[in-house]
């Protein structure tokens, strides 16, 4: 275990292997968005082929990605909070990349949709261990500009995307109008052609040095003796039905049966509404509500200085609304603008 004697100086600048992988954490953040976005421009090819509704695309672009991914950010934040980050990160990375590649072999809506949950798994590995590692490869003055560069990913991979997706699916089209070897179709190819040199980049990843926790602040951080109990103890607080287990533990399972009872009455109540062919999207929707709920209640009894300090700071809840409401308007359009750009 370091002490203070042995714990490195506070980093003046960043050294040239930080910018290094820096280099790598943006291609990684470029990728996560092709990957993510490319089902916009895809759409129309595969409502044709697979038969499905606007609807139906809105899910697979919107919501199946959506819920998974934030459900699984919390518990996979704490595990790059505890362990190895690089690791984690390649393990994502194969992950959603393996997952974009297989989107392309789905023969109906429900195997894309299956697809789509594993993409949004494999991906909220990315930010949080990316975060932590700029904020131990970089000093505090140098964070913001590294934190900035690795932002930029999002549009160079989101716009990107349309490019490149576009464009494969065309032109394999074009030279196979019948299909292609296997039998695969313009989007099919697409989806492979981005998802399959992910796997490349896992490897490339894989070879990052893992820096000590805060050594750019030179103050050491030991490593932590359980992190995947850790983890597993934020999962069943979050994850449906998981979360009956988390419920028992923290003697709580009156209260979280009762929101699982309305949550369950509010989805079939809209789907009786809406129709039955909201029927996936209002389910998850009610997964993602109850999943809040659950985790909310497990911190305010696991950590009530924390729960306190969200629930008591405006504007910690006017920047959650207010994002949530930004991300609720772009993602609304975002799945179907690029076909009639």
């Amino acid at each position: 275990m370091a002490t203070a004697s042995d714990a490195p100086e506070p980093q003046a600048k960043a050294s040239p292997y930080a910018w290094y992988v820096l280099f790598i954490l943006f291609l990684v953040y470029a990728l996560n968005f092709i990957d993510r976005q490319i089902l916009t421009i895809l759409a129309p090819h595969i409502r044709k082929d697979l038969g499905l509704s606007q609807a139906d695309i809105g899910f697979l672009y919107g919501t199946a990605f959506g819920v998974f991914y934030a459900l699984f950010g919390i518990p996979l934040g704490r595990l790059a909070d505890n362990w190895h980050r690089v690791r984690l990160m390649t393990i994502g990375l194969a992950l959603w990349s393996t997952m974009t590649a297989i989107s392309g072999l789905a023969k109906n809506g429900l195997e894309l949709a299956g697809a789509r949950i594993g993409v949004g798994v494999g991906e909220a590995t990315a930010s949080p261990s990316a975060y932590s590692l700029i904020s131990d490869w970089f000093p505090k003055r140098q964070r913001a500009t590294a934190l900035a560069i690795y932002s930029a990913g999002i549009y160079f991979g989101g716009g990107f995307s349309l490019f490149i997706g576009g464009s494969i699916a065309d032109n394999w089209n074009l030279a196979y109008p019948q299909g292609g070897p296997w039998g695969l179709v313009g989007w099919q190819a697409a989806f492979m052609a981005v998802g399959l040199p992910g796997l490349l980049l896992a490897l490339w990843v894989y070879t990052l040095r893992e820096p000590l926790r805060g050594q750019s602040e030179g103050m050491v951080t030991p490593k932590h003796p359980a992190p995947f109990k850790s983890f597993l103890e934020e999962l069943v607080t979050i994850i449906p039905p998981l979360t009956l287990i988390g419920a028992i533990k923290h003697r709580a399972l009156a209260s979280n049966v009762t929101a699982l009872v309305v949550t369950a009455g509010l989805v079939w109540a809209l789907i009786r509404l809406d129709g039955p062919a909201s029927l996936y999207q209002w389910l998850a929707v009610g997964i993602g509500a109850y999943a809040v709920f659950s985790w909310a209640s497990s911190l305010r009894r696991r950590d009530a200085p924390t729960f306190k300090l969200i629930i008591g700071t405006p504007a910690f809840l006017c920047v959650v609304v207010a994002y949530g409401l930004n991300a609720f308007l772009a993602y609304a359009v975002a799945g179907f603008a690029p076909s009639y750009a």
